[in-house]
């Protein structure tokens, strides 16, 4: 089990310097892990899909940050991003899981009041014009895969199949945009929080 911590603090050390195929490593290693979380919660193989592609986004551009500091829990540190994310889906479709509660998985982490007050609304549309603006700021095809996956709600594989490109360069447009996107909030200091 330690060796296990090591070779993964190693391999992370190695993909923020610079080495890609350390990420593949750590895919490979864990994605048996990961992929199988999320479709027991899920259900649906292209949703887990989906958002085991979201949770590597997510880890690359952590990682590409500099933002990253488990110290050697890296399989907890995206169980836990798999998780999140799992929670925002049901949270979005207003469909929650019937499942009891177990190690990973709380039913109570699900439960949200969907009834937004009048200022919470004014706020979160705020945020939502203040990011439309900034992504027009991006180069259009990061824009477009934007908007696929966020306004229509396409999986990588949809988005690659309507843009003519392969999934990875479509994840890539994806991880781009979201680096450009948060270069643009810091330089013009916008706050994207509710």
């Amino acid at each position: 089990m330690q060796k296990n911590l090591v070779e993964d603090q190693v391999l992370v050390q190695r993909y923020v310097g610079g080495e890609e195929n350390a990420l593949e490593q750590l895919i490979h290693k864990h994605q048996q892990k990961i992929f199988g979380f999320i479709i027991s919660k899920v259900k649906d193989e292209d949703l887990a899909n989906d958002l085991f592609q979201d949770t590597f986004v997510k880890v690359i551009n952590t990682l590409k940050s500099g933002r990253y500091n488990e110290e050697g829990k890296f399989i907890q540190w995206v169980m836990r991003i798999a998780h999140n994310l799992v929670i925002d889906h049901f949270r979005r479709n207003k469909r929650f899981p019937t499942v009891r509660a177990t190690n990973d998985f709380d039913i109570f982490d699900v439960i949200d009041s969907p009834e937004k007050n009048i200022e919470e609304s004014t706020i979160h549309n705020q945020i939502l014009l203040d990011a439309q603006k900034l992504i027009e700021y991006l180069p259009e095809e990061q824009r477009e895969v934007i908007q696929l996956r966020m306004k229509e709600d396409l999986s990588f594989k949809e988005i690659a199949d309507q843009t003519n490109v392969s999934i990875n360069t479509a994840l890539g447009r994806m991880r781009y945009a979201l680096i450009n996107l948060r270069k643009l909030i810091e330089k013009h200091q916008v706050v994207l929080s509710d």
